[in-house]
């Protein structure tokens, strides 16, 4: 495992004190710079891809937004970088050991010999986050920037949402949505119940997912609070027909940070990345 730390030289020429934040997936990239003495966001710039892509482009991609002359930049006194996939496994921390990773990771996602395999502890809830981060980004990224921090999609949600959570006499189901991905997430007591992501293509798609995890965790459709959000409306085909099939449907505004977005009004922030700043 790499050492995941900030460490990168403060002292550099217009080095203004902003920190990156770069969500990367098979179906997007984001980016999000913040001015850490003012707590403004000074940048976001999403790209969603059309078709579902491949590591090797991904980076193609990622060098070609960050080699553009834009509002971006190349002067940051922190790096982060969040990986977005379904290679891992949430492992309780009792049971965690880091001599064993490949072994969390083996039986839900395909594992090379060279593989880099990482991990996060979600705090407060006693589990480990173990996930294959993509390789050629983070050595891409540590080109050009030093030692950086990255961490998994999964963990940033978690963390969060749970930080957020008001406790509730019935369990809450969080669902993040995006033109072609979920972020599911069940809470019960304060618990961490269930976590997962989906591909889906169309919004029958969505609806199995969703009830057939509900299902698995035993949760009733006539009880729990289902929160959508993310690129989510009340009166969406996606939401009417949750509203079908499970009694309590709200669209939910995560109340992600203290960071003001008025001049983003118009934009869609990732909540993964704005949670991350």
């Amino acid at each position: 495992m790499i050492e995941k730390t900030t460490n990168i030289d403060r002292t550099e020429p217009n080095n203004t004190y902003r920190k990156l934040s770069i969500q990367a997936g098979l179906n997007g990239l984001s980016f999000c710079v913040l001015d850490t003495i003012t707590n403004k966001i000074l940048a976001f710039e999403r790209e969603t891809f059309k078709t579902t892509s491949t590591p090797y482009l991904l980076l193609k991609e990622l060098k070609s937004k960050l080699n553009q002359k834009g509002d971006i930049g190349k002067n940051f006194s922190e790096v982060l970088v969040i990986h977005k996939n379904n290679m891992f496994s949430l492992v309780p921390k009792t049971l965690f050991n880091k001599e064993e990773l490949p072994n969390y990771l083996k039986f839900n996602a395909k594992i090379m010999a060279n593989d880099l395999i990482a991990y996060d502890e979600i705090p407060n809830q006693d589990i480990v986050n173990v996930y294959i981060p993509y390789t050629n980004i983070n050595n891409y990224i540590f080109e050009l920037f030093g030692e950086f921090e990255f961490k998994h999609s999964g963990t940033v949600l978690i963390q969060s949402l749970m930080s957020q959570n008001r406790p509730t006499a019935e369990p809450v189901c969080y669902v993040q949505v995006s033109e072609r991905e979920m972020e599911m997430m069940v809470v019960s007591e304060k618990q961490l119940i269930f976590y997962n992501q989906f591909e889906y293509a169309t919004k029958e798609d969505f609806l199995y997912y969703l009830l057939f995890s509900l299902e698995q965790t035993q949760m009733s459709t006539e009880k729990i609070q289902l929160k959508l959000f993310g690129a989510i409306e009340e009166g969406d085909p996606i939401f009417e027909l949750c509203h079908t099939y499970i009694k309590n449907v709200s669209v939910f505004i995560p109340n992600s940070t203290s960071i003001p977005l008025e001049n983003f009004e118009d934009e869609s922030i990732d909540f993964s990345i704005l949670s991350s700043l």
